[in-house]
């Protein structure tokens, strides 16, 4: 019988209550293509933890799913951690079905004698993050799908150094999760076990961001203009409060998208990197003659920014953008032992961080793609002092006193600089034009295409072998000579004729790199059924007239790429 089959007889079983019985039948009866996605396959930890969709099924988010992956989590920690108290705090975004999904989560974990710490509302991933630290927890839960649409919910799951799991705790994780029957999760509550948390730890977040703001900026006027929207997410509250707090003054809201909302009613996208989702904070910067817009995504770990070019157009800015200029600002004003330090990214970020930390002597670390890796590296790490890390997607860490990307803190700090850069009559978009004079005009562009359901999961798995079995020659007419297969652990140097191990955990992503540094690289998400394509560009930019041209040159370049590519 296929898996197919078995899950539909174990899921209409007396296991499960009589509404989700009879959903799952209804399902069958109606919908053959979604109940062949909803029961193809158990839900599984990605990149970013678990996300899906939400509905009945094991490949689905509901109480049953996020029950018995609680369930397996107790069961580790009561074993790893015995006769000692353990403890966990949960946070949740915005999605539909946030607060019962948290009750259930709550549940499993006070039946099984595990101390809960909950907050009263909904709470950016930032919080979380900090709380389990602050707390002294073993783990941290955060109920959030991240930038997905809005039918999805999902389960990240921290430690007790407030980072995501990493390796060898995931795996063990993973299999005491596959380990646990549907019939052993205990769903009784023990409410003496579960505490709601006053303000206490967001305001100690408050006091620490607002003193590395303190460190790197003087209590100069704040005269810049912002709009800021939250696109209905957790940071509603928070990054008008620290604006306000350091003095920005001139703060315009999208007063419709300040209001938490799993549906996202008011936004047209719930990513920042979507050029969409900041459309009506554009159009109020406009009208106010505003110099910054910052959008976050739901859970607040991640921010998008848009700033005026030399012809006081709006130009969004992209995660490579903001992380390089950020990392510069950052190199350049912080004290620190050069030899001692580093700054981090991912591999399938732009390789200008590697110029940047050539130029200024610090150490550059790279990962795999989730920021997991970036702050698992501050612990791998501690005879070295950790400046900041970044990565395409729209993520950005400075200090470490949250060890996941944190858009809260980084909003405060883009905005410290685009106040000090109009002070000098400079701006953000000249800072970055001054970052390609110093190191490189290198320039990155990422194309996603959606596959859905289980012949989409298929045709990705078959695209990607297929450049791995028939890897091309050359990119836009120069050779490649390098070729990182992640998942095989090799690196084929085909400009030497040789091959050497990749010191990393294996991942299904493979980078073609040609000799004049032009780099594409193809994964599949770890949390949404697409394929990526990272292209990225470089050129020699040696004066600021020359951008225009440079630029257009490299966008050809990038449109070539995607010709021999998609």
């Amino acid at each position: 019988m296929s898996f197919k089959l078995k899950s539909f007889d174990e899921w209409t079983s007396d296991i499960f209550d009589k509404k989700t019985v009879s959903n799952v039948i209804n399902l069958k009866k109606v919908n053959q293509n979604d109940f062949d996605d909803s029961f193809y396959k158990n839900l599984e930890f990605g990149t970013g933890g678990m996300r899906g969709i939400m509905g009945v099924g094991p490949n689905r988010v509901n109480k049953y799913t996020f029950g018995k992956t609680t369930q397996g989590i107790s069961n580790y920690l009561n074993n790893k951690f015995k006769n000692k108290d353990i403890s966990v705090v949960i946070g949740r975004d915005c999605r539909n079905n946030g607060e019962d999904l948290e009750k259930i989560v709550s549940k499993v974990f006070s039946s099984n004698g595990i101390k809960v710490y909950k907050f009263k509302s909904i709470q950016p991933t930032p919080i979380v993050s900090f709380a389990i630290k602050e707390l002294k927890c073993k783990c941290g839960i955060v109920l959030t799908a991240s930038h997905n649409p809005k039918e999805y919910n999902g389960y990240k799951v921290y430690w007790e150094d407030g980072g995501q799991i990493v390796p060898p705790v995931d795996s063990r994780l993973t299999e005491e999760i596959d380990k646990v029957e549907y019939s052993e999760i205990k769903f009784k509550k023990n409410k003496n076990l579960i505490h709601t948390l006053d303000s206490t730890i967001e305001k100690l977040y408050v006091e620490k961001s607002l003193s590395f703001f303190n460190k790197l900026y003087s209590n100069s006027e704040k005269n810049l203009k912002i709009v800021f929207t939250s696109l209905h997410g957790t940071s509603y509250k928070l990054i008008p409060n620290l604006l306000k707090k350091t003095g920005f003054s001139e703060l315009k809201l999208v007063d419709k998208q300040m209001i938490p909302d799993g549906n996202f009613t008011h936004a047209k996208s719930s990513n920042p990197e979507n050029k969409l989702a900041l459309i009506d904070a554009i159009e109020i910067a406009k009208k106010n003659n505003s110099d910054l817009v910052i959008g976050t995504d739901p859970d607040a770990d991640r921010f998008g920014i848009v700033v005026k070019d030399f012809n006081g157009d709006f130009v969004q800015i992209n995660g490579n953008q903001s992380m390089i200029v950020l990392t510069d600002f950052l190199l350049s004003r912080l004290q620190y032992e050069k030899t001692k330090s580093f700054i981090a990214s991912t591999v399938v970020s732009t390789p200008m961080m590697q110029k940047i930390a050539d130029k200024n002597k610090v150490k550059l670390i790279l990962s795999l793609t989730g920021f997991k890796w970036i702050g698992k590296m501050i612990n791998d790490f501690p005879s070295l002092n950790y400046i900041c890390g970044g990565e395409e997607s729209y993520g950005f860490l400075a200090s470490d006193f949250v060890r996941d990307k944190d858009a809260l803190t980084s909003s405060l700090l883009i905005s410290g600089l685009c106040n000090e850069l109009k002070e000098k009559n400079s701006s953000f978009f000249e800072r970055l034009i001054d970052c390609y004079l110093k190191y490189g005009f290198y320039k990155e562009k990422l194309l996603s295409i959606t596959e859905k359901g289980e012949k989409g999961f298929k045709k990705i798995s078959e695209k990607i072998n297929s450049f791995r079995d028939n890897p091309p020659n050359r990119l836009a007419d120069d050779p490649i000579i390098k070729i990182y297969d992640y998942k095989e652990s090799l690196l084929n140097d085909k400009l030497n004729n040789c091959s050497s191990i990749l010191n990393f955990p294996k991942s299904n992503l493979l980078i073609f790199e040609s000799s004049n540094g032009t780099r594409v690289a193809v994964r599949p998400s770890g949390t949404e059924p697409k394929i990526k394509y990272y292209f990225s560009v470089n050129a020699n930019l040696d004066t600021k007239n020359d951008f225009k041209i440079k630029d257009e040159l490299l966008n050809k370049k990038i449109n070539l790429l995607i010709e021999e590519f998609i």
